[in-house]
């Protein structure tokens, strides 16, 4: 397997989703673990000390293939209500997602400096959804390495964004159905993720497919941008 070993040798791994803890949380080894199946996610009220980053690695990981997302008609008449676009407004993405008001919040400063540092080298993305007269209605933002997109949060405004996530999550379906081999990560299965035809793989075959997916080329994110 083509595989960062940045979190140690995956076989040695605990049989839980929490992989890792590190007092270390920069953009590199951020990148690092995602080549590696790992991702950040702060363990916050936990009793650890302040800047340690727990690693997850689901024993069940949520993958999205891409020719299985499930299009409501509902849903196309929605998306054809809004305007799409890539890497536009990444910073209000990341900060609406991050609200904390939302349940089960886990984005916190750090996340969003090093994602925001990540924007920035080109290897995190955003997708922007709007409303006819301009106004924010959704997003989402992920991890962008060769074939590989992970996808970290989404968000949509509950009050002028009806579907505009569901939207937004359509248009990265069709940006990345460029006839690659591709990889659509969303970490765990909810009962949301698994209406849009979200399944779960064991931790093996997502670093399989994982190792594939590393090996072919990135989209070009600048043909939308």
């Amino acid at each position: 397997m083509r595989l960062s070993g940045v979190l140690g040798p995956w076989s040695e791994w605990p049989d839980q989703d929490l992989v890792a803890l590190t007092a270390e949380f920069d953009a590199p080894l951020t990148l690092e673990a995602y080549c590696a199946g790992a991702f950040p996610m702060p363990l916050h009220d936990a009793g650890l000390p302040e800047g340690v980053m727990g690693w997850w690695s689901p024993m069940r990981r949520a993958i999205l293939p891409l020719g299985d997302l499930r299009v409501t008609r509902s849903l196309r008449k929605s998306a054809r209500h809004y305007r799409v676009s890539v890497d536009r407004a990444f910073d209000e993405v990341i900060a609406r997602c991050g609200d904390p008001r939302r349940p089960d919040g886990w984005i916190d400063s750090d996340i969003v400096r090093v994602f925001t540092e990540l924007h920035a080298a080109g290897a995190v993305h955003s997708v922007e959804v709007w409303t006819p007269s301009g106004q924010l209605a959704g997003g989402l933002y992920g991890v962008s390495l060769g074939g590989l997109f992970a996808g970290e949060s989404m968000f949509h405004d509950p009050v002028i964004g009806r579907d505009a996530s569901k939207v937004a999550l359509l248009a990265l379906v069709a940006f990345l159905s460029d006839g690659h081999e591709r990889l659509l990560d969303v970490q765990w299965l909810t009962p949301h993720l698994e209406s849009l035809g979200a399944v779960e793989v064991d931790r093996v075959d997502y670093l399989r497919l994982l190792s594939e997916a590393l090996d072919v080329p990135t989209p070009d994110w600048g043909r939308v941008a």
